[in-house]
């Protein structure tokens, strides 16, 4: 009886070190998300969901307020320890120096950069900003002869998604497909970039999800996510994660 009690304890004993052991390593294989939100309004519950619900995710917070500014102080390199990749989904335009330059560090040091929605339109003033994302929702014209034509927008919009180039990690796995959402027009958007999606939708832009490099870090736009209709969309969803997980390297 005491032989096989000691057996048993010690057959206890290694089932708990194996599932500490496998609940730690599947912690340490989820893509760490800095998520950036704030001068926009959206609908925080359902889409936050969409992290929430993805198992391959862990995901912090930081918003942008005008009393201080927590998402950049998290560009800087000692709390970039704590992410994989930032995600975007902000409509911000105040940034310090120093906010820029670490963010260029990051991106230097390739960590990934995901860009959501109504962050195309986000630091007008920082024409580097639409470098590194590769395009741009003009709110505003520039200084002098105007140059380039507003960008334009329309909620509710019914459409088809045409999925460019379906051999792509982001893509794999997402055929062609019908969303209800909000459409952009008239964006920019740079020649080097690499179309994933696409739309004939009149009043969107043609090109409406892309990825590109910029340093060392991989970048990509998706203007899909509006509101709670379009977070629901399991092609949107799947995007999203795969969009992450290919910026972070992880895929």
């Amino acid at each position: 009886m005491k032989n096989t009690c000691l057996w048993l304890r010690k057959r206890l004993k290694l089932a708990l070190l194996y599932v500490l052991f496998s609940t730690n390593l599947l912690a340490a294989e989820n893509v760490r998300v800095l998520l950036v939100v704030g001068g926009h309004g959206f609908e925080a519950q359902p889409f936050y969901q969409v992290f929430k619900d993805d198992p391959k995710l862990t995901f912090t917070v930081a918003a942008h307020t005008n009393a201080t500014n927590k998402a950049h102080d998290l560009l800087r390199p000692e709390a970039a320890r704590d992410y994989d990749v930032i995600v975007c989904y902000d409509m911000w335009q105040k940034i310090s120096e120093e906010a820029k330059a670490d963010l260029i560090n990051l991106l230097k040091q390739g960590k990934g950069l995901v860009v959501m929605h109504h962050a195309l339109a986000s630091y007008q003033d920082w024409p580097e900003f639409a470098r590194i994302v590769g395009g741009k929702y003009v709110l505003k014209k520039a200084g002098g002869p105007p140059t380039a034509q507003l960008s334009t927008y329309k909620h509710d919009v019914d459409f088809l998604v045409h999925v460019a180039d379906p051999g792509h990690p982001i893509t794999q796995g997402v055929a062609d497909f019908k969303t209800h959402d909000e459409t952009y027009g008239n964006f920019e958007v740079a020649a080097e970039v690499h179309p994933l999606l696409t739309t004939e939708e009149p009043t969107s832009s043609k090109t409406i999800a892309w990825c590109k490099q910029y340093e060392a870090a991989r970048v990509v736009y998706l203007q899909l996510g509006h509101d709670h209709v379009a977070y629901a969309n399991p092609s949107y969803r799947k995007l999203v994660s795969q969009a992450i997980q290919w910026a972070a390297k992880k895929n």
